[in-house]
């Protein structure tokens, strides 16, 4: 896939596509280096937001961060954030001089309701494998598990395991760590957690957030 739907009702058909897809899983191994990307729009504005609404996008990988600006695709809605975001973020991470071998993103995987979240539709234009990483689920439920560092419990779609909330601090709230492109819901979590460094937020994401909220105040 080389390019981004310009509509919501092209953005579904591609959606419904990737549902459809079954790439091979990725494995990693002890080498592998695990980037983020995450994006931030200007601070202060009410409601969805609008279509051209600045964008500020960073994406890291373990030596190096990019940060690029763009405008927003869309307003923001459920389901249908890559019309938003997703562009931008392509471009973040594809400003790298080299890309991660595997990409956590601030966006779900399986758990939409067509099984194609931003995460994992990102994954398949970067031809990145790529896990969610988010503060709550869309329509996937399960029990907050037991809170200690590692813990793990379910997050279910229509029967099926879409993902697990996960410890990654002590008496914080989990994170929703989510299956996406070339990914399932367990090597999600393993990811997340050999990327921790002691805070909630995997470390790769902690930078990438960091830069691009850096990037933004610098436009002010």
């Amino acid at each position: 896939m080389t390019a981004w739907p310009a509509s919501a009702d092209e953005l579904v058909d591609v959606q419904r596509a990737l549902a459809g897809a079954d790439p091979p899983l990725w494995q990693p191994d002890d080498h592998a280096v695990i980037g983020a990307c995450f994006i931030c729009s200007p601070r202060g504005k009410s409601g969805r937001g609008a279509a051209g609404d600045p964008l500020w996008a960073a994406a890291t990988n373990s030596d190096a961060t990019a940060v690029i600006t763009a405008q927003a695709g869309a307003p923001y809605r459920a389901g249908l954030l890559a019309l938003r975001e997703g562009p931008a973020l392509e471009a973040a991470v594809r400003a790298l001089d080299h890309p991660p071998d595997a990409l956590l993103v601030d966006g779900t995987g399986r758990d939409h309701p067509r099984r194609a979240g931003l995460a994992l539709h990102l994954g398949s234009v970067l031809d990145l494998p790529t896990v969610g990483v988010t503060h709550r689920p869309l329509l996937a439920d399960g029990p907050w598990p037991e809170d200690e560092l590692g813990v793990r419990s379910p997050l279910a779609l229509d029967g099926t395991v879409v993902g697990f909330w996960v410890r990654t601090r002590p008496s914080t709230r989990p994170l929703a760590v989510h299956a996406a492109w070339r990914t399932d819901p367990q090597t999600a979590v393993e990811l997340v957690l050999s990327s921790l460094a002691g805070h909630r937020a995997p470390e790769p994401v902690r930078k990438a957030r960091r830069a691009a909220r850096e990037a933004r105040a610098a436009a002010f």
